[in-house]
């Protein structure tokens, strides 16, 4: 059974591998070959459904017993939280990425930027105080409850959805499934 830190750890070591790939795959232009703009596309779809997943459920379940734990937990909840919202609305614009498009490479490479900035917000700063306040047995149980959560969790960012755990736990699901019908209906889950 993973503890909190393993999960969310899971999480980022694949969101740090995409981006790497991202940022290191062919520059693509209007002459790149289809196929390679084609393998691009769905790499960002990865990259947008996990990260999707992941803050969903960070929202859910993890800033709350930040909040609750740590002491200081409310602002980092609240920065890490403002971080997460600024990912969400770019994450939106790049449902309609086009690669090879300057812009969309450009608010993709933004993106990046601001996600390696949260992660090593989290990994440096909030992690480290949780592991001091947290017992063996809620950090396992936390992070059963992310894994949980994930499978339903919705697969498009939902940036004007408020960031409330109440509300988020309890529409998550309905969101998630809909993302999910909305994602095989477009073919973005290929």
């Amino acid at each position: 059974m993973a503890n909190v830190f393993e999960v969310l750890q899971r999480d980022h070591e694949m969101v740090k591998r995409l981006m790497l790939e991202l940022e290191s795959g062919p520059p693509l232009t209007g002459s790149a070959e289809r196929e390679s703009m084609l393998d691009r596309r769905r790499q960002v779809d990865q990259l947008i459904t996990e990260e999707s997943k992941h803050e969903a459920v960070e929202e859910e379940y993890f800033w709350p017993v930040i909040r609750e734990l740590v002491p200081g937990g409310n602002e980092m909840a609240d920065h890490g939280i403002a971080q997460e919202q600024r990912g969400k609305f770019i994450l939106d614009s790049l449902i309609d990425y086009r690669p090879g498009d300057t812009r969309s490479e450009d608010t993709l490479m933004g993106f990046i930027s601001e996600a390696r900035e949260h992660i090593a917000f989290e990994e440096e700063q909030v992690w480290p105080e949780l592991r001091l306040v947290i017992s063996p047995e809620r950090s396992a149980e936390l992070g059963v409850k992310i894994e949980r959560a994930k499978r339903m969790a919705p697969t498009r960012p939902h940036p004007h959805t408020p960031p409330k755990p109440g509300l988020l736990k309890a529409a998550s699901p309905f969101v998630g499934a809909a993302d999910r019908i909305r994602d095989l209906v477009t073919g973005r889950s290929r």
